[in-house]
């Protein structure tokens, strides 16, 4: 009998950040990973909350690649969108950590979840939908959206592709919920 080996990729933060995640009490659901520029500009005053499908297994010492280049998009390249900020709010629609063959349920929301997400997009200026194009989780996304037209006066953008498969360039659009 042959085993698959389950492989994770290990990616550092980015230099530069301190981090720190919300887990449930037993570690299944990470609720919310806040980064946070240790040297930050004076200027830099901003807070972006990024909303994601589901998370992966980014934590205070490791990254996952979605979470790597989300952290490089907003606070290495040249975004103007993204100018002045020194904290990122990371929530998902779905707080089960799950690296593959996810599927979006009930039981995968988490009961602290919804909670976070309004936190998040409360205490942020900007917002980053993240969750990609092919996400088909239309109810979840429906609940979000009104949170979201609930909240005024924030910039709201969205990524043309889930992170773990984008790219820098022209990556981000204007979103209206």
């Amino acid at each position: 009998m042959v085993r698959k080996t389950k492989i994770i990729m290990k990616y550092k933060h980015i230099d530069g950040v301190d981090v720190t995640p919300i887990f449930s009490d037993d570690k299944k659901f990470r609720y919310k990973l806040e980064i946070i520029k240790t040297n930050p500009l004076k200027s830099d005053r901003k807070t972006v909350c990024v909303i994601m499908q589901n998370p992966s297994y980014a934590n205070k010492n490791f990254a996952d690649k979605s979470v790597q280049f989300i952290e490089k998009l907003i606070f290495c390249k040249d975004y103007e969108e993204f100018k002045d900020v020194y904290k990122i709010l990371v929530v998902n629609q779905f707080a089960y950590i799950q690296t593959q063959d996810f599927k979006g349920n009930d039981k995968n929301i988490g009961v602290d979840n919804d909670r976070y997400i309004k936190s998040a997009i409360n205490d942020s200026d900007i917002i980053l939908i993240a969750w990609g194009k092919s996400n088909s989780y239309y109810d979840r996304q429906e609940v979000i959206n009104c949170t979201l037209r609930s909240t005024s006066n924030k910039k709201m953008y969205k990524t043309k592709l889930h992170p773990r498969v984008g790219h820098y360039k022209n990556f981000i659009s204007a979103y209206s919920p």
